[in-house]
């Protein structure tokens, strides 16, 4: 009796062990999963908006599963506030048990994370914010967008080899303006140039028709801009409204103010503005037209430079996680990434081992109409551009 006993409890024992697989969800690591944290609302929605839509893209083309794990993206709202970014964060991490987070619209929000990652020992894919230092708060980011330092280093030595002796400055008043205002003042100084004018503008909601204003009044012969992706077609708008266009005052600057996104309703105002970028929809390689092609057939719009920053971010997890074999360990996956080499849309670009930051070409372009609508047309390139910033260290 006591044996038999003993039988059914093993039996019992046996069958609910047996229950409870089949009950069970499919185990973590048979999936990976990457916390997206964007700004989907607010001032800086369009760079969400790109990053999500080019993570979907590339999604849709190499499929979702990768070294035998499951991709699952979770997205996440900040609206490019670092507070909610912060919660954001936390929440992946401890609750969701995600193996990366990715994306940051805004330097901020990146910067917020960063103690998370190290915590978490968890890679952070930077897609979008362009500060210098952003690599250097945390051994888990890797950066698949740019740093200002890298565009505005080139068009301040452009400028002043190219007749430009004057220029006042209009620059958002956080680190990448002061990193894009810095980089540019130094080389563009260096060179003979003067600053006549320099204003910072208020990172959320800013009006620029009174600065502007200013601008116009000091007569230079160029205006160097930085406002970040999303802010370019209101900027332009009142740049015209207030007739710096008609006044003769040329728009130079990194790229962003120009994002092609944005760059088909700036209307004729933009037409000449010369601004250094790592990306335009123009480039003439086959690998951005198909890519500017199929983004195009799924959206119904032009990618812009923020649109390439997540699809090269989610190519970078992908190789990654191949790489390890499937092993979703963060120092692994970090130490995958280092060095990584491809050919992205924007041309050939690299994981530097050392800074885990980006190297890529940098183009100096310049808007004009091509088959009527206006695109930034590259005509001079700096290859294999590192951050200056840190290329000094």
């Amino acid at each position: 009796m006591f044996v038999q006993a003993r039988k059914l409890s093993r039996w019992m024992l046996g069958a609910i062990a047996v229950g409870t697989l089949a009950l069970a969800p499919a185990r973590a690591e048979d999936s990976f999963k990457i916390g997206l944290i964007l700004p989907m609302t607010g001032g800086q929605a369009s760079t969400g908006k790109q990053i999500d839509n080019a993570i979907k893209l590339y999604m849709q083309q190499h499929g979702d599963t990768i070294a035998g794990k499951k991709i699952e993206v979770i997205l996440k709202d900040d609206a490019a506030l670092p507070d909610k970014t912060k919660t954001a964060a936390q929440e992946l991490i401890v609750s969701e048990k995600v193996n990366a987070i990715a994306g940051f619209g805004v330097t901020p929000a990146a910067l917020a994370a960063a103690p998370l990652a190290t915590q978490g020992k968890i890679p952070e894919i930077v897609m979008a914010a362009g500060t210098s230092i952003i690599t250097e708060k945390s051994p888990y980011i890797v950066r698949t967008s740019f740093t200002l330092p890298q565009s505005s280093t080139i068009i301040g030595d452009w400028a002043v080899k190219n007749g430009i002796k004057k220029v006042a400055t209009l620059t958002s008043d956080y680190a990448p303006g002061n990193d894009a205002l810095t980089s540019f003042k130094e080389h563009f100084a260096a060179g003979g140039g003067e600053i006549v004018e320099e204003v910072k503008v208020p990172l959320a909601n800013p009006d620029f028709a009174p600065f502007l204003q200013r601008m116009k009044d000091a007569k230079p012969d160029a205006m160097f801009v930085f406002v970040p992706a999303g802010q370019g077609g209101n900027f332009m708008k009142q740049y015209a409204e207030r007739g710096l266009d008609k006044a003769g005052i040329k728009v130079i600057g990194p790229g962003d103010v120009m994002d092609d996104d944005l760059l088909n309703g700036m209307g004729d105002a933009a037409l000449g503005a010369v601004t250094a970028h790592i990306y335009s929809a123009a480039h003439p390689s086959q690998a951005n037209k198909d890519f500017v092609a199929a983004y195009k057939k799924a959206f119904g719009n032009r990618p812009g430079f923020m649109a390439v920053g997540g699809y090269d971010g989610i190519h970078l997890i992908y190789e990654a996680l191949k790489k390890t074999g499937g092993k979703t360990d963060g120092d692994a996956l970090v130490a995958a990434m280092k060095g990584m080499k491809w050919e992205s849309p924007r041309g050939p670009i690299s994981i530097d081992p050392d800074t885990r930051d980006i190297v890529q070409n940098v183009y100096i372009r310049k808007v004009g109409k091509v088959d009527g609508e206006l695109y930034n047309v590259e005509f001079e390139t700096f290859e294999a551009v590192k951050d200056p910033g840190k290329v000094k260290k």
